[in-house]
């Protein structure tokens, strides 16, 4: 059995002003350094992490006698046209407008389709945790965004929740419960909130 502790990154500037943050390479804001100071997270003798700075920064404050393991597939969303915007500048779109009416469910305008982004990162994350049983690794932190949180967790977790009811703010994530059988039946345990 392995034990997962994955957790979104604490805050930028463009999550401040609520910009879709995606592929752009923010670092974290001072308001986001200060939001993880003290925080306790669970043990991990090995840290993945999206490669975006944001979350190898927020790795190293939260792990910081582990060196960052980047995993591409981890990285978070391409939003295309809306990348670095926000509402207020997207409202009166009519592509941005026939996105928020599917619910999130059309691709974004010369970005990603959420069902390519959902399975590359839930192959990054069946990958984290392959190496993970091949290196022995029983306690693992995985550092990342809250899209790839909700895409891997609305495939495996139990209890079935969907994409956007695994929704977690900055700095907070889960900790899971990765069965030895995982690879097989592909279910994991949610066991608390972190």
């Amino acid at each position: 059995m392995i034990e997962v502790s994955v957790l979104r990154h604490s805050k930028t500037k463009g999550n401040l002003s609520g910009r879709y943050i995606g592929v752009t390479d923010e670092p974290l804001c001072h308001e986001g350094i200060l939001l993880l100071e003290g925080k306790c997270v669970p043990a991990a003798s090995c840290l993945y992490v999206s490669p975006l700075k944001r979350c190898v920064e927020t790795g190293r404050i939260l792990y910081p006698s582990l060196s960052p393991i980047p995993k591409e597939g981890l990285a978070e969303c391409d939003f295309g046209e809306f990348e670095n915007r926000n509402y207020l500048e997207l409202n009166g779109n009519p592509a941005y407008q026939a996105w928020v009416d599917s619910g999130g469910t059309l691709p974004f305008p010369g970005g990603e389709s959420r069902e390519a982004f959902a399975l590359r990162c839930q192959n990054a994350f069946l990958e984290v945790i392959e190496d993970a049983f091949r290196s022995g690794d029983r306690q693992i932190a995985i550092i990342a965004h809250g899209g790839t949180i909700m895409a891997v967790l609305s495939r495996f977790a139990v209890p079935e929740r969907s994409f956007y009811e695994w929704q977690v703010k900055n700095g907070e994530g889960y900790l899971l419960q990765v069965p030895d059988d995982f690879l097989r039946v592909q279910h994991l345990t949610v066991l608390r909130k972190l």
